[in-house]
């Protein structure tokens, strides 16, 4: 079996799940697994990069079949874009794909299954679709005005399409829900988190640290947000509460990458008069992951409440693989932000609510300890609950016994071709036994 994967960006791009499919990818390869990568020939943070339309990496052929006209900063130019992916990942699927081998469908971009389920279908393979959001909701929870006959249109579309997979891979529990109030089969739905790079991002103490230093943030308190800050995302609450503590002289707020919303974001601050609080930082080099996590004494995290069970913010990964905590902007039950507070490595405030997170950031500046108690807990959970090593292995055990199915199946069908040829046999011998033929008729008719 072949497993077959599917997503916009892989390695070297370094946004979220790119990182995410690379690290399954390449560990599926060590092995031992064929595996194969369709995915662009562009990078997240560079519309104009050209990649390579084929190589092997770490043992993983990747196949690159289309470069993004529009990068992603227009609603329109994506929706081309996406349509283009469509037709040369289908078109790929057809090209590469045997009988028999396994599908893993990313959601980027988005209802990506939709495209890819007719071909599995026809090429009698394997789908499991890999949910790291679930569209159409996530558009019409964004405000994207889509007719209701076609809004309808793509949710069966893409409701078929998860009822024909094997699997349906979701990255949270409230995600598991949506997805079972769907009506697809419980056992197709399972849950493996997210994870980052657990081994290499450790906690260390704000002492020492490279990167403060170079950054001009020693002796601040350091609030950060690494990572995209998407359309499912928000920064008003922040900004509120930033202006609320403008006498807070040591505070730094440091945003670490990028997204659509961060030229929003990086305009306001100026607008408001808030730079000197504020510091922008570009995505770092995977090998800078360790210091730039480590560098603030917190990060906050955001998602709209619209979002939950549609959309897991998987940065909280690395923010506690670093020892820090979080604050969570957003729905205080949601499922980050519950989960922040039930195991005490963080606290969740509602969006819009920027004088309580001004009082909570005023109240948690001189309370070293519960900063020292959550980032000790935040690492604890990780590494009981969401490791890499754990994520990987479940995704190993999930793509095993797909293999397995497929054996059971072959033994299915060849114990269904013993007794149809015992049967023939059978009825052979008594056409024999009634003609008096000393050979079956048909075996001197083909002259065998």
């Amino acid at each position: 079996m072949k497993f077959i994967f599917f997503n916009r960006f892989f390695a070297p791009d370094l946004s979220a799940t790119s990182q995410l499919l690379s690290d399954l990818a390449f560990h599926l390869a060590s092995k031992g697994e064929e595996v194969v990568v369709v995915t662009s020939r562009g990078l997240y943070d560079d519309a104009s990069a050209d990649l390579p339309a084929r190589e092997t990496s770490n043992g993983v052929t990747v196949h690159r079949v289309y470069r993004s006209r529009f990068g992603r900063h227009s609603l329109w130019g994506r929706a081309f874009d996406a349509a283009a992916l469509y037709f040369h990942f289908a078109a790929a699927a057809m090209r590469l794909a045997a009988r028999g081998d396994c599908l893993v469908v990313m959601t980027d971009p988005p209802l990506l299954s939709v495209a890819l389920a007719p071909v599995a279908w026809l090429k009698s393979c394997r789908l499991v679709n890999w949910l790291q959001d679930i569209y159409p909701e996530v558009a019409l929870g964004l405000g994207v005005r889509l007719p209701r006959r076609f809004g309808a249109l793509l949710a069966g579309a893409r409701n078929l399409s998860l009822k024909f997979a094997t699997r349906n891979v979701a990255i949270g529990e409230r995600m598991a829900a949506r997805l079972r109030g769907l009506g697809l089969p419980p056992e197709s739905v399972v849950v493996v988190p997210n994870w980052c790079d657990d081994e290499r991002v450790l906690p260390r103490p704000i002492e020492g640290n490279a990167l403060r230093a170079e950054w001009g943030l020693s002796g601040r308190f350091v609030i950060a947000y690494s990572g995209n800050l998407g359309r499912a995302h928000e920064y008003r609450t922040l900004l509120d509460a930033a202006e609320r503590l403008r006498e807070e002289a040591d505070l730094l707020f440091l945003f670490i990458g990028g997204g659509y919303l961060s030229s929003g974001l990086k305009a306001e601050v100026e607008t408001r008069g808030l730079s000197s609080m504020f510091q922008f930082r570009p995505y770092q080099d995977a090998a800078l992951l360790p210091l730039s996590l480590t560098a603030a004494d917190l990060h906050w995290i955001s998602l709209l409440p619209a979002m939950e069970g549609l959309i897991v913010p998987s940065k909280f990964y690395g923010v506690a693989a670093a020892g820090r905590g979080a604050i969570v902007i957003g729905d205080p039950e949601g499922e980050i932000a519950s989960l922040v507070g039930r195991q005490d490595c963080g606290t969740a405030v509602e969006s819009g609510d920027g004088a309580g997170l001004a009082s909570l950031i005023r109240r948690l500046k001189r309370d070293p300890a519960t900063i020292a108690r959550w980032g000790g807990n935040a690492r604890a959970l990780l590494d009981d609950e969401f490791g890499r090593r754990r994520s990987l292995r479940e995704w190993e055990k999930l793509l095993a016994s797909l293999r397995e199915s497929r054996l059971d199946e072959r033994a299915l069908d060849a114990g269904e071709a013993g007794t149809r040829a015992i049967r023939a046999d059978r009825a052979l011998a008594r056409v024999r036994e009634e003609t008096g033929e000393a050979e079956p008729v048909f075996a001197r008719v083909s002259g065998e």
